[in-house]
């Protein structure tokens, strides 16, 4: 992927007319090319200066997992200068959603998540992050679908690289390129009050999520440790504001670990704070990650959902089809990381 503005530019460096730029992108975002030599609506002579100068690619592939029956794929990148970053597509019968890491590694360092266990090594670039998106909106073209929704929910904090994310967000949605809809594009934070309102007052209109992962204090401060930072009542006041300015719904992922965060406690608090319309809770077991909570079995999740609703909490369990390819957060990378060579 290549900023529209960096096109502009070169193709005004060149000479050439100010429509070739946007021949151009379209051509990356709509074509989904990677070779420029390839778009024959150009003149050869624009194709070999835009082929030295320009570089479609901001990541290569290393390695891909594919779920048995092709439900999920996950794909470990390095960047250019020898990052891993990894990224999911999830298949379902009339969605494909691509989940998007904005950061090399995390610095909020939740208990369970493996992405934490990398530290934060660097943001990803707008660009870095697109490339993601359109290397499964590739494949999935040859399977004559395309990409539907696009959840920045991989490795990072995205509030934490606020304005490259919201870059990435607004060139998606970008008519003139890949001109895929604002509602279906999603944003998560851990709960960063000062981007979940930064967040509600961008004129797109993107999709808000809310790691909780716990309904009380003393619970949350030990699995997701910014909690120290932007405490319960904090991030619900934020997420409050945030459905007053936008009049949009918040969905707060809740990833279950079994006996931790699925007590009957929890389930009374939740009932307090997580009140429809306009709050949604989305439970995800856990994809064990090598850490010491363990996942629960199906039966305790659908009876914790159960449980939920009874209190009056609006919730779903999450179909998560990458168990078998480490698609949690990071476990890939982490991985890549750990078996590398010192030095």
């Amino acid at each position: 992927m290549i900023d529209p503005r960096t096109i502009a530019t070169v193709v005004a460096e060149l000479g050439e007319a100010p429509y070739r730029a946007r021949q151009i992108n379209q051509a990356l975002t709509r074509g989904l090319v990677t070779d420029f030599e390839t778009v024959t609506s150009l003149p050869a002579a624009l194709r070999h200066a835009l082929a030295a100068c320009l570089c479609p690619l901001s990541l290569e592939e290393v390695e891909t997992l594919a779920a048995p029956r092709g439900a999920a794929r996950k794909t470990l990148f390095t960047t250019a200068d020898g990052h891993p970053v990894e990224a999911v597509l999830m298949c379902y019968a009339k969605r494909a959603t691509v989940c998007v890491s904005t950061q090399v590694g995390c610095a909020v360092s939740c208990s369970f998540c493996a992405s934490g266990r990398l530290g934060l090594r660097r943001n990803l670039t707008a660009e870095e992050m697109l490339d993601q998106v359109f290397r499964f909106a590739r494949l999935l073209r040859v399977q004559k679908r395309s990409v539907t929704n696009v959840v920045f929910m991989g490795m990072g904090e995205p509030f934490h690289n606020y304005d490259e994310t919201l870059r990435a967000c607004r060139l998606l949605n970008d008519g003139d390129g890949f001109a895929l809809a604002a509602r279906s594009i999603s944003v998560s934070t851990v709960g960063v009050v000062p981007g979940i309102d930064r967040f509600s007052e961008e004129p797109l209109q993107l999709n808000l999520a809310v790691s909780l992962h716990a309904g009380t204090d003393e619970l949350r401060d030990r699995l997701v440790p910014i909690n120290r930072t932007y405490p319960l009542d904090d991030v619900f006041a934020a997420c409050a504001r945030y459905v007053r300015r936008t009049h949009r719904k918040v969905l707060f992922e809740y990833v279950v670990l079994r006996g931790v965060n699925d007590t009957d406690e929890q389930v009374q608090v939740l009932g307090h704070r997580v009140r429809p319309p306009h709050y949604h809770l989305n439970l995800i077991a856990y994809n064990d990650s090598g850490s010491q909570y363990a996942r629960p079995r199906a039966a305790d999740l659908a009876a914790f959902r159960d449980r939920l609703e009874d209190a009056g909490v609006s919730c779903t369990v999450r179909r998560s089809p990458g168990g078998e390819i480490e698609a949690a957060c990071g476990q890939l990378a982490l991985r890549r990381s750990e078996s590398a060579p010192a030095g």
